[in-house]
């Protein structure tokens, strides 16, 4: 299992149907999850896409440990594939597609609480003239605004554990390619500390795949909620607040100019405010604003250069 480039396949209509309900439980999971966790409830947006499908945003705002969190599932269909999930692939353009996924984003109020994204998704395609073809892809990653080692050990171990039934080499070649994807080359910097990254995942069969698929998005609320519990309570003060803000900008520049998920939603013209509601309700861009030597908010920096943290 690898991440070459998807090859000839056709998954039948009940293949897709289990992806469809796979990714609906576990949009009721997190969910279910947060809502415990929080004093907020989501608000639930069913929505329809004029050239075909629709999807469910779930939008939670101003609650005690989230200030905005995003979990949105998707089921969208059309006539011509979207020129960021055929730019690579020439042999694509024009092909009908259908595609499934579920996508979540988590800007907490606490500076000390890392905001965290997840996507796990299905795609298949009919190029004209061409046989039928699909993949998957996803991950998950983390950004912490004030690292602390045993939150981001933990995290990449449980990264490890949903690779591991599927082999010791796919752990560090999604790590990396998350490391590289997650990088904002004007900045020179990743966007946080990682964690996993997979896409054209066709290699093995659609089982084999899917199972993938199932057990990182099974692995994302293991990996993130013992976080949350741990670091809900730290006190902070404006200081923190303002360098959270002032990271969040981070996240918005790479959201609005290298990622492929908002790019594929905006160009396959989905819901506007689905795909944007990845974004956090406040950021803030200093002026070549630099931390002080020394300083809490200097450490983070340490982080943001690919690591192997699991390796003593």
């Amino acid at each position: 299992m690898g991440g070459t480039t998807a090859t000839p396949a056709a998954p039948s209509e009940t293949d897709a149907a289990a992806v469809r309900r796979y990714l609906q439980d576990l949009h009721e999971r997190i969910t279910a999850a947060v809502e415990t966790l929080d004093t907020a409830r989501f608000r639930r947006d069913v929505w329809q896409r004029p050239g075909g499908g629709g999807g469910e945003s779930r939008v939670l705002s101003g609650g005690s440990v989230f200030e905005r969190a995003g979990v949105s599932f998707s089921h969208v269909m059309g006539d011509k594939l979207p020129q960021s999930a055929s730019n690579l692939r020439p042999e694509m353009a024009g092909a009908s597609f259908e595609a499934l996924g579920l996508s979540l984003v988590f800007h907490p109020h606490n500076p000390f609480v890392p905001t965290t994204h997840c996507n796990v998704r299905f795609l298949q395609a009919a190029p004209p003239g061409r046989p039928p073809i699909w993949w998957f892809g996803g991950g998950f990653d983390l950004t912490p605004y004030y690292p602390f080692e045993p939150d981001v050990l933990h995290w990449h171990r449980t990264a490890r554990a949903a690779c591991e039934p599927f082999g010791p080499e796919l752990y560090p070649r999604y790590k990396d390619w998350c490391d590289r994807y997650f990088f904002l080359p004007h900045r020179d910097e990743t966007r946080g500390v990682g964690g996993l990254f997979f896409d054209d995942l066709c290699e093995g069969g659609f089982d084999r795949c899917f199972a993938f698929m199932r057990s990182v998005g099974d692995h994302f609320l293991p990996a993130f909620l013992p976080i949350v519990e741990r670091r809900k309570a730290e006190p902070w003060g404006e200081r923190e607040r303002a360098f959270q803000l002032y990271r969040r900008g981070r996240y918005v520049e790479f959201n609005l100019l290298y990622d492929r998920g908002t790019l594929f939603g905006l160009q396959s013209r989905g819901r506007t405010e689905s795909i944007l509601m990845s974004m956090p309700p406040l950021a803030r861009w200093d002026y070549d604003w630099q931390p002080e030597a020394g300083s809490a908010e200097s450490r983070l920096y340490e982080f943001l250069r690919p690591r192997d943290y699991l390796t003593p």
